[in-house]
């Protein structure tokens, strides 16, 4: 595995390390070498060596630095000049950038690839409000030519829309699911599945505007999703699918949404509901739904990001079943 150095002036390559593993979980090989007021070249020198040494393999190393032409970006440099062949330096760290190195590693063995990789959601990541502020590119793409609605009974592909994760997150489309969960899934697509949202103009336009590049996403009720799951025009899309709570994942699987498995990420808490972990509480509503779906034959994966370990889901009923009683 690739190892990553992030090296910057004062606290920030710690913080936003932080940050990265709270959105895509913890991660192996990773450091943060951080240059204080007090220090010097060779003290950072000195940091980034030990934590090169550290890492299962110093074939392959990528430096994330905030400043090019920096101290920390000379010091990286200077331990490059014997490795150029291997490895990497990019600098104008950012947490989208960084988020798409930890994705990228999944894939890629190569520091110098994953640096080329990492570019373009950098800067990507650089984008301002209100809209009309951000530059145009000097020359305008040329627009794509839109394709003529397809007649009811069309089938494309097998005809059947694909789904490569349904999620039950209350926070619906969020770090964690935009970053991880849909660069370890690839879908093309991703709905949100809720009555309550569809509705909701301002939510709506956030989700929308939310979305990783190269993925659109849309919000839609549950009867929509149930209809469109049929239509075999969606033949050729992979669907990343979020619903805020699973009494919602049963009403879509018993219209005939054929899904085999639910990821159960976070469930907020409110009145009458039991703490059933960090992120999870239910009540008895979602108990029941959970139980109901089992028996349908729905396996579940419980974990937040993909690097987790998932959770005992008969473990978690049961735990709730209890603090339920007991209130």
């Amino acid at each position: 595995m690739v190892g990553i150095i992030l090296a910057t002036h004062g606290e920030f390559a710690e913080g936003i390390l932080q940050s990265g593993t709270m959105i895509f979980g913890e991660q192996e090989n990773v450091k943060a070498i951080t240059l204080m007021p007090s220090e010097g070249p060779e003290d950072i020198k000195a940091k980034m060596e030990a934590a090169i040494a550290s890492f299962d393999s110093q074939d392959e190393v990528l430096f994330l630095v905030d400043l090019w032409g920096g101290t920390p970006f000379n010091q990286a440099n200077g331990l490059y000049e014997e490795h150029k062949d291997k490895w990497a330096i990019v600098a104008g760290l950012n947490l989208p950038m960084l988020i798409e190195s930890f994705a990228s590693r999944f894939s890629m063995n190569s520091a110098q690839e994953i640096a080329k990789a990492i570019l373009t959601p950098g800067q990507e990541g650089v984008r301002v409000k209100p809209e009309e502020l951000q530059p145009q590119p000097q020359e305008a793409a040329v627009a794509e030519q839109p394709k003529a609605d397809l007649a009811p009974g069309t089938v494309v592909g097998d005809g059947k829309i694909k789904f490569v994760l349904a999620r039950v997150d209350s926070r619906l489309l969020h770090g964690q699911v935009a970053t991880a969960w849909t660069k370890s899934t690839n879908p093309t697509r991703i709905i949100v599945v809720s009555d309550a949202v569809a509705k909701d103009d301002l939510r709506k336009k956030l989700i929308e505007q939310a979305a990783p590049p190269g993925v659109k996403a849309n919000v839609i009720p549950v009867d929509k999703m149930i209809e469109i799951a049929k239509d075999t025009r969606f033949g050729n899309t992979k669907a990343l699918l979020l619903f805020e709570n699973p009494q919602d994942v049963l009403r879509a699987v018993e219209g005939g949404v054929e899904i085999e498995q639910v990821n159960v990420g976070s469930m907020a808490h409110s009145v009458g509901k039991a703490v059933v972990s960090k992120v999870l509480a239910m009540g008895q509503e979602d108990v029941e739904a959970f139980e109901k779906l089992k028996a349908k034959g729905i396996k579940f994966d419980v974990r937040k990001v993909p690097n987790d370990s998932s959770a005992n889901m008969d473990d978690i009923i049961k735990k709730a079943k209890v603090e339920l009683k007991a209130q």
